[in-house]
């Protein structure tokens, strides 16, 4: 399984839809029928991970490879989430900020594990867009986001994320953010890079997540907003297929 491929290859054709599990938001009752109803609507892959996690991420993998044939792509927020039971790794270089870390620290450190899996490993330029309030990633990472009204910022950084040899591009408002990026700044992304883009955080609606789409985003990623409302993964997933 080619995970690469096959995102590039369905943005061609249609929108992709990911739902992100963070392990220590949800109970395992909960997350069993989020699983179930995300096989059911057609959910293109599972991202797990967070920026701050005291569970470990094994036991929701394997809940989740055992109902169903769902790609699981591992969504790190740290060295101590990264477990070879996952299909691939979006491995986070978050080109947005400054601390050598996030940049390349962390890496150097994990290389030699992730050489010994068999996970694809997929390079990902990871940016964070300012919103109204502070996210956790922003506090964890300690760097700034590019402020959403600085497109031609937030332009450059990618195009110099795909220069680098990125593979994906992953425009992030932040978990449980007030708002998504901004639709201008996903658009003129989006005319500027050639590689697959992914918006999240802030997508709370299906209107939100028509916007999103429609603005130009390959993939779209929503966790947050399932925690109360479980009925809205349905309709979300739905929306892609106004896309084809």
């Amino acid at each position: 399984m080619n995970i690469y491929r096959q995102i590039q290859e369905s943005r061609e054709k249609q929108k992709l839809f990911s739902v992100l599990i963070d392990p220590d938001r949800y109970q395992q009752r909960d997350l069993l029928k989020m699983i179930d109803q995300s096989v059911e609507t057609g959910v293109d892959f599972f991202l797990v991970g967070g920026s701050l996690i005291s569970h470990p991420i094994e036991p929701v993998i394997s809940l989740i490879k055992s109902h169903g044939n769902i790609p699981v792509l591992l969504f790190p927020g740290s060295l101590l989430q990264i477990s070879p039971a996952a299909d691939a790794i979006l491995l986070l270089s978050l080109i947005s900020g400054r601390n050598p870390e996030f940049l390349i620290g962390n890496h150097v450190v994990a290389a030699p594990l992730l050489h010994r899996t068999r996970m694809e490993i997929i390079p990902t330029g990871y940016m964070l867009i300012g919103n109204q309030t502070s996210t956790s990633v922003e506090y964890i990472s300690n760097t700034r986001p590019i402020p959403s009204e600085k497109t031609d910022i937030a332009v450059a950084t990618a195009l110099a994320g795909e220069m680098l040899g990125l593979k994906l591009i992953y425009l992030e408002a932040g978990s449980g953010a007030p708002g998504t990026v901004p639709g201008e700044m996903i658009r003129q992304v989006k005319d500027h890079i050639s590689v697959p883009l992914i918006a999240g955080g802030g997508i709370r609606s299906v209107k939100t997540l028509e916007s999103v789409y429609r603005a130009g985003a390959d993939m779209a990623v929503v966790g947050n907003a399932f925690e109360n409302k479980p009925g809205l993964l349905k309709e979300m997933a739905a929306v892609k297929r106004d896309f084809l």
